[in-house]
């Protein structure tokens, strides 16, 4: 009995201790997860302070950077506007041109004495009276015009007007004036098929042989498939007078019933290195007598070789027009039956432009035209005689900025045209051959 009383005492005081530990053990426990907790807490103060004071570094070596690369490259001054730039009526107008003064010295085969600029297709024969030796000056080509723009809720509304002094007699002409309107333009401004852009830079006003300066009523539409890519439409008035006193295209009795159609397919190179241009044109020729369509197709270039060189190149073959391309023969002559019979011709240009400083730079340029030998064609003529068979010409220039408004340039051209037939046959001192050389200078002021 006693003994089972001892045993049960004992059993309990172990059981006793066993709680007490336990409770002892858990009390420890609490304590050192409290000091965990109080640990994890300052370690997250530390990270969020190291955060902070790592994005405030951040911040200020971004500034330091930014600040030592505006000292290293100074921010690009805004493209500089060309002309006088005004608001009128809710307008904003452009104003610009130029003050122009050309003079030549015709060393042989000037046509006449009062125009100064390029007459291959009428250079004297060898064996006729011409106008060498003579020196001829002019102000003409002075420039004035101004480009517009008015903002509107459909979208902007914009043109140009640009005159010179080069109409009949020293008097004032209209070069460009048109409207645009999202892809629309209607006005007058370069024919959408004889395009200057791609002529090689001449001092003569009217450029050489191969090249076109034609500008025309019309209206156009352009379609763009890319940045790089364009097609453009455009019914023009191809018999329009620049009302210097000589029809542009001399077709004899052309009464056209319906504008020339034009198309245009423009393609830039990658990185601005160049464009090509593929061009056609249909037009109406019509007689009281006769009708017939007349056709024409061009191909031009112009490629950056080098950032200070570049290659310009232009070729047309027309039919039945001289409407366009300029110093071509009459696009059709009208024969005894009353019935058009057509010319037709191919042109070429070619010429290579070298930027040697900022302040100087040259061309050299060579163009080429022959008109086939169609029989019905210069028997039908009023004048065969006046009819060349090929034109070409030669020159070399160079342009020179003292200061950025003023140019100068001085150039020199040689060419030589050949006729189907001597003006008088039975002369043996007449040619069907003539040649013309001459030294242009000019000197511009332009704003």
């Amino acid at each position: 009995m006693t003994t089972q009383k001892m045993s049960v005492r004992l059993k309990t005081l172990v059981l006793a201790m066993g709680v007490a530990a336990a409770g002892t053990a858990q009390a420890d426990t609490n304590t050192e997860v409290e000091q965990l907790r109080k640990e994890v807490q300052e370690l997250r103060g530390m990270l969020e302070q190291y955060a902070q004071q790592q994005k405030q570094m951040n911040v200020q070596q971004q500034n330091y950077q930014a600040q030592v690369a505006a000292q290293i490259s100074p921010a690009k001054p805004a493209p500089e506007k060309k002309g006088l730039g005004i608001t009128v009526g809710g307008a904003e107008v452009n104003f610009y041109g130029n003050v122009r003064a050309d003079a030549t010295y015709q060393i042989d085969g000037g046509p006449n004495k009062g125009h100064p600029y390029n007459q291959i297709n009428k250079a004297a024969l060898e064996g006729t009276t011409g106008n060498s030796d003579i020196f001829k000056s002019t102000l003409a080509a002075t420039r004035l015009g101004f480009d517009f723009k008015t903002p509107t809720q459909s979208g902007d509304v914009a043109g140009k007007v640009e005159v010179d002094f080069l109409g009949a007699n020293d008097t004032l002409r209209i070069r460009h004036a048109y409207l645009t309107y999202a892809n629309w333009l209607i006005g007058q401004t370069w024919s959408n098929f004889a395009v200057p852009d791609y002529m090689p830079e001449s001092i003569d006003a009217l450029g050489y042989v191969g090249g076109a300066v034609k500008r025309t009523p019309q209206v156009r539409y352009t379609s763009t498939f890319s940045p790089q890519t364009n097609l453009i439409f455009a019914l023009e008035d191809s018999k329009y007078s620049d009302n210097s006193g000589t029809t542009l295209g001399s077709d004899p009795d052309n009464q056209m019933r319906i504008p020339a159609l034009t198309a245009r397919f423009n393609h830039k190179f990658a990185d601005n290195a160049g464009i090509v241009t593929a061009r056609t044109m249909v037009a109406d020729k019509q007689t009281s007598d006769d009708e017939k369509v007349a056709w024409g197709v061009g191909l031009g270039t112009k490629f950056n070789v080098t950032p200070s060189t570049t290659l310009k190149a232009d070729y047309y073959h027309v039919k039945g027009d001289s409407s366009f391309v300029s110093w071509s023969n009459p696009g059709y002559a009208i024969d005894a039956n009353k019935n058009i019979q057509q010319s037709e011709f191919d042109s070429i240009t070619v010429g290579i432009t070298q930027q040697f400083n900022p302040k100087w730079r040259g061309t050299l340029g060579y163009g080429y035209m022959n008109h086939d030998t169609d029989l019905d064609y210069i028997n039908a003529s009023a004048n065969p005689s006046a009819l060349n068979k090929d034109l070409w010409q030669a020159w070399a220039n160079v342009f020179y900025s003292p200061i950025k408004p003023v140019s100068l340039g001085l150039e020199y051209t040689y060419g030589e045209r050949e006729t189907f037939s001597a003006p008088n046959a039975t002369t043996p001192l007449t040619s069907k051959t003539g040649e013309e050389n001459r030294v242009n200078v000019v000197a511009m002021y332009n704003f």
